[in-house]
């Protein structure tokens, strides 16, 4: 009798502690009601995106010469301590840095130099090696125009004078293939072009959740259609199978291959396509569903009363509009992330060795090929990583908006930037199972798929905050994983807080986040400015990070809640289609995390929460 009337004061009194007195935050409120962003037409929507994708490349080239210009001073600072200094960071930057393949060190009226000139028809490299030593001898710097290699290459000159000597300084030779990496890279991710093309992966386009076929012509078909392998088929069964069960299914099937997760397989045939495969199991085998095997693509574009943190990251200041924007300075006082909070990024890899993210990567997997480490071959998922984790304040590059949350590198896209629903799934579990706490999916389709729906249930009910990107094609159609109730979906804002031009829009938003012509890390030691909500999705698969870090005791549904709750309201007042809640805004959610009292709907969690530890 006494345990039950202790558990009830213990009750009655945590209630008292956890129900908050006031409201706890909403929305600001703005004066005036603004427009709603008006639909595009097909016409204006490319117009829209190819201006997105030249201002990318644009700012890429930018990036390029200004991180290449800051690596040619450091050879003259080292050159500061001895000429034997000089001589090893110019090795290693050759060594470290495969676009930059010459460096001329001119010091005293000598020249020293490394790596070789590219060959070219009418010699542009040595002519426009000669205009930046006689520009760096005047002490004025020196861009050259773009050339042409034998090679194929693209290339620039770039003069950097001494600022400490006069008559001294470096000429170097820049590779800019970056830059028409970017163009087809997001010639792909805004669904500029059809991507992926018919025919790849064995594949077929079709209405969404359906196998009804629709021919992809234009990027812009792409906003309406889903893919999936034509002779593959996602079974999750009521019962287990025996041995002998399996062996008639390989018979019945044609059988080629199997892959399974729990009591869900996904089936291919030799011979037989996807509806037939499909008819099959729903007649002789009564399973719980059966689909397609959809494939999924990458979609890119106290302490606030303290002075902002302004980092010192080479790039930071003139080219990462960003992070201001949505008051990351002003929030590192208030957190600034932890290692015991993993950041997840399903995607096509990271560059391991990139030095903006030295010491920030867990080993991670590659869900893709088991017998590779999750290098990137595409890009994508390295600039979502720099995003999330580039090393801040090393004087390097970018600065990311975590400074020490930890990020899993989980292959799940593959050289093309495409992926399975079964690796899809497969990572969100392999993540969930080794440790992470929050789960950035920069990837999407127009089909929901209950296999990769039990994933993230899996996930969901394990406690991790699943963040995705909405997607790039300016439709109201419903992305997944974005539009499934367990995940936090994300559009993209432009640096004037509008909606960018690409973004998909529509109920299921919860905030939007920056997404137009961001700079991060990129495969080669590089730097690269992309756009989509891509982009926009690892701003607050970030902040989750940092809310995890501030506030331990938060669960997922409480971090969702904090920054819908905390987001600048934009577009029409309180939550619409384009802005979900609004714009994210770094110190207030943080600031909310760490006064985080409850609300009502997260009430009994929290006490069934606080009563487990004060009985354990």
């Amino acid at each position: 009798m006494r345990k039950s009337w202790i558990a009830a004061f213990t009750l009655i009194a945590l209630a008292a502690l956890l129900i908050p007195a006031a409201p706890f935050y909403g929305p600001e409120k703005q004066q005036e009601e603004p427009a709603q962003p008006a639909p595009l037409s097909v016409h204006h929507e490319q117009k829209h995106k190819m201006a997105a994708l030249q201002n990318d490349m644009n700012a890429t080239a930018l990036l390029i010469a200004a991180e290449s210009k800051k690596d040619f001073r450091n050879i003259m600072n080292a050159a500061g301590e001895s000429e034997a200094k000089a001589f090893l960071t110019m090795d290693g930057l050759l060594k470290e840095h495969s676009h930059i393949g010459y460096v001329n060190w001119i010091t005293g009226g000598k020249s020293h130099q490394k790596g070789k000139m590219p060959d070219t028809k009418t010699n542009e490299s040595e002519s426009y090696a000669r205009e930046a030593a006689d520009h760096v001898s005047k002490g004025t710097d020196y861009e050259s125009p773009p050339f042409e290699g034998k090679d194929g290459s693209r290339y620039i000159v770039l003069g950097v004078p001494d600022e400490r000597k006069n008559g001294n300084g470096v000429v170097g030779i820049v590779k800019q293939d970056i830059i028409k990496q970017v163009e087809m890279h997001q010639k792909r991710n805004l669904r500029l072009i059809p991507y992926p093309a018919e025919g790849n992966y064995r594949i077929e386009s079709v209405k969404p959740n359906s196998t009804v076929d629709t021919t992809v012509r234009t990027g812009e078909d792409n906003g309406n259609a889903s893919h999936y392998h034509i002779r593959d088929v996602v079974v999750h069964f009521n019962r287990d199978l025996s041995e002998a069960d399996m062996n008639r299914i390989r018979k019945d099937i044609n059988f080629e291959s199997m892959q399974q997760i729990g009591d869900t397989f996904v089936f291919r045939s030799k011979s037989m396509e996807t509806k037939a495969l499909m008819q099959y199991f729903k007649q002789k085998w009564n399973p719980r569903y059966t689909e397609p095997h959809y494939l999924y693509l990458t979609n890119e574009n106290t302490g606030a009363a303290a002075d902002p943190i302004i980092p010192n990251d080479a790039l930071y200041s003139k080219y990462q509009w960003n992070l201001p924007s949505i008051e990351t300075e002003k929030g590192w006082n208030v957190s600034k992330g932890g290692e015991d909070v993993i950041i997840a990024v399903l995607d096509t890899g990271v560059q391991s060795n990139h030095p903006d993210l030295q010491g920030k990567l867990l080993s991670g997997t590659n869900i893709v090929d088991k017998s590779k480490a999750p290098d990137d071959d595409v890009g994508h998922g390295t600039h979502v990583a720099g995003i999330i984790g580039a090393t801040v304040n090393n004087g390097e590059g970018v600065a990311g908006i975590s400074w020490y949350n930890k990020i899993m590198p989980v292959k799940v896209l593959d050289s093309s930037g495409a992926g399975s629903t079964y690796s899809v799934a497969q990572g969100i579990i392999w993540a969930v199972d080794n440790g992470a706490k929050v789960i950035n999916m920069s990837l999407g389709n127009y089909a929901q798929a209950d296999f990769l729906h039990d994933a993230i249930k899996y996930a969901y009910e394990r406690d991790v905050v699943l963040i995705a990107a909405s997607g790039n094609d300016n439709t109201e159609r419903p992305g997944y994983p974005a539009a499934y109730p367990e995940v936090f979906a994300v559009a993209a804002t432009n640096n004037n807080k509008e909606k960018a031009s690409f973004s998909n829009y529509g109920d299921y938003i919860d905030v939007a986040a920056p997404g137009d012509s961001i700079a991060s890390t990129y495969p080669g030691s590089q730097y690269a400015a992309l756009s989509g909500t891509s982009m926009a999705s690892p701003h607050v698969a970030a902040l989750a990070g940092l809310i995890r870090t501030a506030n331990p005791s938060l669960s997922n549904e409480e971090v969702m809640e904090i920054m819908r709750g905390s987001a600048r309201d934009l577009g029409t007042s309180g939550k619409d289609i384009y802005f979900g809640y609004g714009e994210i805004d770094i110190v207030k959610a943080l600031e909310a995390a760490t006064s985080y009292g409850g609300t009502l709907q997260t009430y009994p969690k929290q006490v069934k929460r606080r009563l487990e530890s004060i009985l354990r």
